[in-house]
């Protein structure tokens, strides 16, 4: 396949032009938050998942005493002839948990096995394959180097180095390796507390046959699965009807008991203005449009001292604008250092439509060719009502605003979902 980039047009709709990019929209957030104070002692077993307070230093030396990093023979290098073979004394046998009681004699060695302590007075494994057994002798060539195979004390971990930095999110490896060196507690930061409501006359609860105009409410399900797998504490405060005294009272139940506060639908132009209103009358936003597709209408700012995301209704958008804004904006708020996504370049198999002016995160799927080789294509439709195309990808195709309709073959940046949390 070719690869080529689509021809920037200057003659992007001014409209868009005017709209705050996805970059600028991230800048000023970053710039707005603060991680929560606040901090919690938890057993190591349930810290996965979980963000360091502090950066966590290692108690001992790993390994804390010199081991073989193979099975075969320990001796001591000096007593190794500089060339032809040397004959050693078998002694004894170290294994993993149960050590060679003596000291090596001049000439002497002993069996030791993977793990196992070196014995006193050896320097060097040599390893099985490299030796040649005869009864209690063991012959072994001069093509060594003093110091093969043993693991030296602290070698992998010094004492008191650090081993995890905070603001670490904690990985099944990481409790592993926690394990190793006897730490069963962590400190951890607070759980972040995240509200979050509908609103719309014309969302219907699960269970509830549907009237005339009303549609399921799916928004708050895809909300509560994305804050369930980054670890906050969830607060469902249902679908708030549209009318002002039921949004407003919303609005402050959830700032008072929430460090953020999502909402899903009535940012749109034409739609009922009780959002913009109670924002207006009880905080301040910071911007409400971005140049992004889908999911222009994003609205971000504080409500009293909650910080505000009011999401699109649109389902595809509440979740593009989520994964893109909102999650990098939750886990610097609960204090993690690593925020920067996963994103790969990526040869298109199919063409992809795409009008100047918005940056696009169409819905892709990352696949293998005949040859082996990465590759992605559309899933399709990309209304931002489509929710079935999210729940067909494994991707976001990342198209930059100024890019019109893209060519098969084309290098595209990917932001594969696995790389989201």
């Amino acid at each position: 396949m070719t690869s080529t980039t689509p021809v920037p047009n200057v003659d992007c709709e001014s409209a868009a032009a005017k709209l705050l990019s996805v970059t600028s929209a991230l800048e000023r957030i970053r710039v707005t938050l603060q991680p929560v104070t606040g901090f919690e002692t938890i057993f190591l077993r349930n810290a996965l998942g979980r963000v360091l307070f502090d950066d966590l230093l290692s108690p001992i030396d790993v390994p804390n005493y010199r081991n073989s990093a193979m099975d075969g023979y320990a001796i001591t290098f000096a007593d190794l002839q500089a060339s032809g073979e040397t004959s050693f004394r078998v002694v004894g046998t170290a294994f993993a948990g149960q050590p060679f009681a003596g000291h090596l004699a001049a000439g002497d060695t002993v069996r030791i096995m993977t793990g196992a302590v070196v014995p006193e007075g050896a320097d060097t494994v040599v390893i099985q394959e490299q030796t040649v057994r005869d009864g209690d002798q063991v012959r072994i060539a001069a093509t060594h180097r003093k110091g093969d195979n043993v693991r030296g004390i602290g070698d992998d971990i010094a004492r008191h180095s650090r081993v995890l930095p905070k603001g670490r999110r904690l990985t099944p490896a990481d409790l592993g390796l926690l394990a190793s060196l006897g730490i069963a507690e962590v400190r951890v930061r607070r759980k972040l507390r995240v509200a979050f409501f509908s609103t719309g006359d014309e969302l219907c609860s699960l269970g509830q046959p549907l009237g005339a105009g009303q549609i399921y409410d799916s928004n708050r399900y895809t909300l509560h699965g994305m804050l369930t797998r980054l670890g906050v504490e969830i607060i469902d405060m249902g679908v708030i009807p549209d009318r002002r005294e039921a949004v407003a009272e919303a609005f402050q139940s959830a700032s008072a008991i929430a460090d953020v506060l999502i909402t899903s639908g009535g940012v749109s132009v034409g739609e009922a203005d009780f959002v913009k209103e109670t924002l207006d009358a009880l905080g301040q936003v910071n911007f409400w449009k971005i140049a992004m597709k889908p999911g222009k209408p994003l609205a971000f700012g504080k409500v009293n001292q909650a910080i505000f995301f009011g999401l699109p209704g649109n389902p595809v958008s509440a979740m593009a604008t989520f994964y893109q804004l909102v999650q990098p904006a939750l886990r610097q708020l609960m204090g993690e250092n690593d925020l920067l996504p996963l994103t790969l370049k990526i040869p298109c198999a199919s063409p992809l439509k795409k009008s100047p002016g918005r940056q696009d995160f169409q819905r892709g799927i990352l696949e293998r060719n005949a040859s082996g080789a990465l590759t992605v294509r559309t899933t399709g439709a990309q209304g931002s009502h489509i929710l079935s195309s999210m729940s067909h990808a494994n991707c976001f195709i990342i198209l930059p605003a100024e890019w019109g309709n893209v060519e098969a073959g084309t290098l595209v940046e990917v932001q594969p979902f696995e790389g989201l949390i």
